[in-house]
C-alpha cells in the first residue's frame, strides 16, 4: 500500500486566523474512551516491561480487537486526523493519516522529538542519557556513536561472525534441550535468548550474568510506573556498574569491543566525550530493546510451525546453506517483520512538538503529544488487506517500506538503530531451531494459517512440540 507524502511543514507561529480548533477534535467521552478501552489495556500490559499475566488476560479478554473496532469508529467520524484529544494538562493528537505519519516521523527530532515527557519519565530509571531521551546536541552525538557500534543500515554487521557462533551455539543448545523434552516454551527460550544479546552485546564472560539482566528487569518493571514510582537509584548504580565492568574487557567480537574502539575516537573532556556518549545508558537501552526481540522470534516460529507453505518456502531458503557462515536469509527475516508488524512491541510511536506547528487551518501547541497507534494502523481490517494474515513477501518486493503505515521499528530519523542487527540475530536463531527440526504448535495458543490471525498472541504461552524431521523435510 503506497502512500503520498504530506506537503505540510512546521513553522514557528501559526498562520493567521488559525486555531487548534480548527483540527478535529474528539469529545470528552471518546477521549475517555480512547484512553480508557485502547491506550489503557496496552499501559497495563506494561510498556516498559511485559507483565505476562496482563498480556495473557488482554489476549483472553479481546482488547486488541475492541481497540481497533474503536479506533475505526474515531476515525470514520474524525477523518484521518490528526484527532485532537482533549486530555487536561496534556496536549495530545492520534495520528492516523499515512502523510501524517510520515511527515510526524520523517519531521524527527524537529519539531517531532523522540524525548516526550512520557518516555523521559519511563526510561529514566535505568537509561536517563539515552539516546531516545536525548535532544539537541547530545542527541546528535550519541545517536551517530549508537549507529556506528549498531552499524545501522547494514544487513550484515562488521561482527557478523561472532554474532553467528554466538547465536548458533545457544540455539543449538536450545535445540537440544528442546527435542529431548519434546516442548520448546517461553521459560526455555527466554533464559537461552537472554545468553545470546549478552554475549553479544557484552562478550563471552556476560553468558551467564544472570544478576545485570536481573537488575535491568527490576528497573524496567519500575520504569513501568514512569514519574508515579520512586527512582531506584542504588539498583540503576549497581546495573551501570555492572555493564561498565563488561565493557572494560572489551571482549573481542563483542560490542563492548566497538564501544571502546569508538569511545577512544571521543576524549572524555568536559562538554563532550566518552560521559556525553553514556555508554553505560545506550547498552542499558539496547538490552532493553532485545528483550521484546525475543516474543518476536518466538512469534515468528508459531507463524512457520502453523503455516506448511510459508514453512517449506523457508526450507528452501535454507537447502544447502552453511548456516555457520553468516546469511542474511532474506524470507526468514521478512518473516520476522511480518511478526512484528502483526503483533507491535512498541504499540504506541510517542514524538512531542517543540515548537507551535501549523497543520492544515490549525495549530499544535508546543508539547503536545503525537500518538501513532501502530498496533491499529498494522492492523485495520477496513483499510488493510493484510490486516489478519502474514504476507512476508511485501517486505521483499518493497512495497511495504513505501507504505507509512507499516512502522514495525518506527521510520525516519529516528528508526530504530537497531533494527538490522535485530533481524540479523532473530533471523539466525530461527534458522538453527529450525535446521533438521519441526515444530507444531501446541495449546493454549493455537491459531489456522489461512484464516484471521489473532491480533493478541500471548508469547508467554506459546508452547511447541519438537522432533527431529524426517527425509521428508517434517
Amino acid at each position: 500500500m503506497t502512500t503520498t507524502p504530506s506537503t505540510a511543514t512546521a513553522t514557528a507561529a501559526p498562520g493567521p486566523g488559525s486555531s487548534s480548533s480548527s483540527l478535529p477534535t474528539a469529545s470528552p467521552r471518546e477521549t475517555a474512551q480512547v484512553l480508557g478501552g485502547a491506550v489503557g489495556p496496552i499501559l497495563a500490559q506494561g510498556v516498559i516491561a511485559r507483565r505476562p499475566w496482563v498480556v495473557k488476560l488482554a489476549g483472553q479478554l479481546g482488547t486488541d480487537d475492541r481497540s481497533v473496532r474503536m479506533l475505526q469508529g474515531l476515525r470514520a467520524r474524525h477523518g484521518d486526523g490528526p484527532v485532537r484529544l482533549p486530555i487536561p494538562g496534556r496536549p495530545a493528537a492520534l495520528v492516523l493519516g499515512a502523510a501524517d505519519v510520515r511527515r510526524v516521523l520523517e519531521q524527527t527530532p524537529e519539531p517531532f522529538a523522540t524525548a516526550s515527557w512520557e518516555k523521559r519519565g519511563a526510561l529514566g530509571h535505568f537509561q536517563p542519557r539515552g539516546v531516545l531521551v536525548s535532544h539537541g546536541a547530545a542527541r546528535e552525538e550519541r545517536r551517530r556513536f549508537t549507529e556506528g557500534v549498531l552499524e545501522t543500515g547494514s544487513p550484515m554487521h562488521s561482527h557478523a561472525e561472532s554474532i553467528t557462533r554466538v547465536a548458533r551455539q545457544e540455539a543449538v543448545a536450545l535445540r537440544a534441550d528442546a527435542a529431548g523434552s519434546g516442548v520448546l516454551d517461553w521459560p526455555t527460550f527466554v533464559t537461552a535468548w537472554w545468553r545470546v544479546v549478552r554475549r553479544i552485546v557484552l562478550g563471552d564472560h556476560a553468558r551467564d550474568d544472570h544478576t545485570l539482566t536481573d537488575r535491568l528487569t527490576a528497573l524496567r518493571r519500575s520504569a513501568n510506573w514512569s514519574f508515579l514510582a520512586p527512582r531506584r537509584d542504588d539498583l540503576r548504580r549497581q546495573f551501570h556498574d555492572g555493564v561498565a565492568r563488561h565493557l572494560d574487557r572489551a571482549e573481542t567480537g563483542s560490542l563492548a569491543e566497538m564501544i571502546a574502539s569508538l569511545s577512544e575516537q571521543h576524549p572524555g573532556t568536559e562538554g563532550s566525550g566518552t560521559e556525553d556518549l553514556a555508554p553505560t545508558d545506550q547498552v542499558g537501552h539496547w538490552m532493553f530493546a532485545f528483550d521484546p526481540a525475543g516474543a518476536v522470534t518466538l512469534r515468528a516460529l508459531a507463524l512457520l510451525a502453523a503455516d506448511p507453505h510459508l514453512r517449506g518456502r523457508v526450507r528452501a531458503e535454507l537447502a544447502g546453506r552453511d548456516l555457520n557462515q553468516p546469511q542474511e536469509l532474506p524470507l526468514l527475516r521478512a518473516v520476522v517483520l511480518e511478526s512484528v508488524r502483526l503483533w507491535p512491541t512498541t504499540p504506541l510511536l510517542l514524538r512531542q512538538t517543540t515548537q507551535p506547528t501549523t497543520w492544515g487551518a490549525g495549530e499544535l501547541p508546543t508539547g503536545t503529544a503525537m500518538i501513532i497507534p501502530t498496533w491499529f494502523l498494522h492492523r485495520d481490517d477496513r483499510s488493510r488487506s493484510d490486516a489478519d494474515r502474514a504476507d512476508p513477501d511485501q517486505w521483499l518486493d518493497g512495497s511495504a517500506a513505501q507504505d507509512w503505515m507499516l512502522t514495525p521499528f518506527s521510520g525516519g530519523p529516528g528508526v530504530c538503530p537497531g533494527r538490522e542487527l535485530v533481524l540479523f540475530t532473530a533471523s539466525t536463531v530461527l534458522a538453527t531451531l529450525l535446521e533438521e527440526h519441526h515444530h507444531v504448535l501446541l495449546p493454549p495458543e493455537r491459531f489456522a494459517a489461512r484464516g484471521p490471525l489473532p491480533r493478541g498472541l500471548d508469547p508467554y504461552s506459546l508452547r511447541f512440540g519438537v522432533g527431529r524431521s524426517t527425509a521428508a523435510g517434517e
